[in-house]
Formats: structure tokens, C-alpha cells, sequence
């Protein structure tokens, strides 16, 4: 293997390591939300995440520098992810039914595809449409054969809307910000963020309730604790620095279709740690979601080796 092919399967690998952490935080999620709520969770979450780097800069293992570049864009980043993108998939998984959120969150890939072509002109090809619809068809295969009743929420449908587009604007602005910072600082960044603001939630609803003094309860039962601590590091930090990273290397398009990716490790985390049931459309959704995500980034592949090889003749 030549080192170009290396250095194009290294954000590959990253989106298989975002999707497999992703895919398998559902399981520690669920379990958790049985003993703290949403944004208490959250808070949690985003607090471990916070400290872990804080600590990883105290030791000197890793490096934050952000003197004398514009901080703007990370502020809008920041925004949409992770604060309006987990207010509205909270709010919105509440308020909808399990296959109405599934089909929704589904369509990240498709806003992505679009918004990378008008912001940053990254056109996908014909092919790398046709797969990332078909890998879009996958996950709302399986969402209509899970459960086919639509209740009908237009309320909960918007908010998943919401989620949708902060996550699409993400890709986009993480994408952009890579051209002036590095991953581990849009991570910080984006861990510090998430640490005030749903912190700030909360506690504010803990005041309410006069119940400040028990906001760390919650971690003394182990289901919480290893919740947090899955989600905080693995699912915030590492999961979070290598999608930054895969968005500096790939294109929107083709690094947003590794997300439907997550739907088929949920799955298979609930049948094989949770029991849960495994039925023959999960087969077929499973193959349509791979090929589409195989079939979106070779052909990116090989149009950008094209591209090269014809940059080196002419050179």
C-alpha cells in the first residue's frame, strides 16, 4: 500500500471508529436515562468530557492554541453542535416515536451532501449520490419495518428537523474550520461549550426543584457512572476528535454518510448486549447502509486519484 492510499484510508478508519462509538453509546444512554434525566445526563457527559482534556493540557499531552486566530466560526460551531443539535434530539425523540426520529436523523447525509455543494462547492458526483441515497434507504428501511405507526407529531417532526440541520451546518463549519484550526482544538472547544451550557440547564432545573445539593448523586450508581464516563470520553472526546479530523480530510458529503453507519452498530449492540431481536430486514437494511457508504467514498477515491494522476502528467 503506497502512502497516498494510506493517507486516504486514515479518515476512512476514523468514520468507522465515530460510528462504531456512536453506534454502541445508545446501549450506555439507555441505560443511564433510567436514573438521571436528559440534560442532567448531558451535563454530566459534557462535564467528564471537559475535565478529561483539561487534564490531557495540565499533563502536557496535549497542546491548545488559540491566540491570534479569529474565534467566530467556533463560536457558531459550538452552536449548532453539540447545543442546538442535542437540545432538539432530546426534545424531539421525546416528542416523536422511535421510527419517525430514525427516518429524520437519516436525512443528515442528504442536507449535508447539499449544503457542502452551495457552501463549499463540493459537488458530489452521480455515483456518490446514487449511494448516499441508498445507504439513507437502508436506515429508513429499517426505521418503516421496526414500526410502521406514525404518530403524526408535526411539533416533534420540526425539532427533528432541527437536529438535522445543526448537524448539516456542522459538517460544514467543521469542515471550514479546519482550514485555521486543528481537530484537538475545535474538539476543546466544542467539549468546553457543551459543559456550560448543559450544566447551566441542569442546574437550573435542579434550583427549581431545590435539589443543587444532590447533582452528584447520580454517580454513585454504577450504571450512571459507567454511562458517563463511556459517553464523556469515548463518545465526546474520541468519537468528537476523530469527526473533526475525517471532516479536514473527506468531503461533507462523503464523511456525513459514515453517520448511518451508527444506525447498524445500534442495532447489532442491542441484539448482542441487550437481547434484543434481530430480524431479516435488519440484513437487508445492513447491506444497503454498507454498500452505500462503500460505493460513496471509492468513487471519491478514484476520482480524486484521477484528478492526481492527471496533475502529475501534466506537471
Amino acid at each position: 500500500m503506497t502512502e497516498e492510499s494510506k493517507e486516504q484510508l486514515k479518515p476512512i478508519l476514523a468514520g468507522i471508529t465515530v460510528a462504531v462509538i456512536f453506534g454502541l453509546s445508545f446501549t450506555f444512554t439507555k441505560g443511564a436515562l433510567e436514573h438521571v434525566d436528559p440534560f442532567h445526563l448531558l451535563g454530566l457527559r459534557f462535564l467528564f468530557a471537559s475535565s478529561f482534556l483539561w487534564i490531557l493540557k495540565f499533563l502536557k499531552v496535549i497542546s491548545i492554541d488559540f491566540r491570534g486566530k479569529r474565534m467566530k466560526p467556533l463560536f457558531f460551531l459550538g452552536l449548532f453542535q453539540p447545543v442546538l443539535y442535542f437540545i432538539c434530539e432530546v426534545n424531539g425523540v421525546n416528542l416523536t416515536s422511535a421510527s419517525e426520529s430514525g427516518m429524520m436523523i437519516s436525512l443528515i447525509p442528504v442536507v449535508v451532501a447539499i449544503l457542502g455543494a452551495v457552501f463549499l462547492n463540493e459537488y458530489p458526483t452521480r455515483k456518490q449520490i446514487f449511494f448516499i441515497l441508498l445507504s439513507v434507504s437502508g436506515v429508513l428501511f429499517i426505521s418503516f419495518m421496526r414500526g410502521t405507526e406514525v404518530e403524526g407529531n408535526i411539533l416533534g417532526i420540526f425539532v427533528l428537523l432541527g437536529a438535522v440541520i445543526s448537524a448539516g451546518i456542522f459538517n460544514i463549519l467543521s469542515r471550514k474550520s479546519s482550514l485555521y484550526f486543528r481537530a484537538i482544538d475545535i474538539t476543546f472547544f466544542m467539549m468546553n461549550t457543551g459543559m456550560v451550557v448543559f450544566n447551566g440547564i441542569a442546574l437550573s432545573q435542579h434550583a427549581m426543584k431545590g435539589e443543587v445539593h444532590l447533582y452528584f448523586q447520580p454517580l454513585f450508581q454504577w450504571q450512571v457512572m459507567m454511562a458517563v464516563t463511556y459517553l464523556g470520553i469515548l463518545s465526546s472526546v474520541v468519537a468528537f476528535f476523530m469527526l473533526n479530523y475525517m471532516l479536514s480530510k473527506l468531503e461533507a458529503s462523503k464523511s456525513a454518510v459514515f453517520g448511518n453507519l451508527v444506525t447498524l452498530i445500534s442495532i447489532l449492540a442491542g441484539v448482542l448486549i441487550l437481547g434484543e431481536d434481530f430480524f431479516w430486514f435488519h440484513i437487508v437494511g445492513a447491506f444497503l447502509i454498507l454498500l452505500g457508504v462503500w460505493g460513496t467514498n471509492f468513487y471519491g477515491i478514484r476520482k480524486n486519484t484521477t484528478v492526481q494522476r492527471k496533475d502529475s502528467l501534466q506537471s
